[in-house]
């Protein structure tokens, strides 16, 4: 499991002007081998908009 810096490195690399996709989302969880959930709590956290949303939430 990946620390929560890691994490978060991974989301602000991957966000661009504030925004990620859920499908970056779910890659930078698969790829650090960590929970969408966890991902998901740190996009929040870190005031990112989630966009794009694979189920037509957001």
């Amino acid at each position: 499991m990946e620390s929560v810096e890691k994490i978060e490195e991974a989301i602000l690399k991957a966000a661009k002007d504030e925004k990620i996709t859920c499908k970056q989302c779910m890659e930078t969880a698969k790829d650090l081998n960590v929970l969408p959930k966890e991902v998901g709590k740190l996009v929040y956290k870190l005031h990112i908009k989630l966009i794009e949303c694979q189920l037509g939430c957001f």
